[in-house]
């Protein structure tokens, strides 16, 4: 079960990277969910259901990945660099809801991970209250700005 735990928490192993594991994971990330969601649009699958299908996979993710996460800080340090589960789940934020195109799943990795290192508006103190949860929230808070920042450029026609 830890080596079950090991791969959830590395993001199929990214987070062994040994240059920007955070990056790498990112990628891994949003190359699933592109992946993920090619699948089901060639299945016929609406905007609308992918957006369901994606919001579970996200709040799903969010729960496995915070328990995987308690399971390797036994055995490694808090908030590893190669614990990377938390880039998946923020970066699948990052482009929720965006027309299936590549461009705006490259936008919003480029988007998370300016928040996700930059870590304005509240993103550092949420990172560094400690805890399982922390290591996740900090990524979901700079998911969620990201998303917020892609919806405003796209509404306003930027992208």
């Amino acid at each position: 079960m830890v080596r079950l735990h090991k791969i959830i928490a590395t993001a199929l192993g990214s987070g062994y990277a040994p240059i920007a594991p955070g990056t790498a994971g990112s990628i891994v990330g949003i190359i699933l969910l592109y992946a993920i969601n090619y699948c089901f649009y060639s299945f016929g699958a609406t905007a609308y259901m992918v957006s369901w299908l994606d919001m579970s996979a996200i709040i799903l993710m969010l729960f496995v990945g915070v328990k995987s996460i308690k399971e390797v800080h036994k055995f490694w340090e808090h908030d590893a660099g190669k614990i990377v589960i938390d880039e998946v789940v923020g970066v699948w934020i990052a482009v929720f809801a965006m027309p299936f195109q590549w461009q705006y799943y490259l936008y919003a990795l480029i988007l998370f991970r300016f928040f996700d290192i930059a870590k304005p508006l509240f993103i550092r103190r949420v990172d560094k209250m400690g805890g399982d949860w922390s290591v996740m929230l900090d990524d979901v808070l700079a998911g969620v700005y990201s998303l917020i920042v892609m919806q405003l450029l796209y509404y306003l026609n930027i992208i």
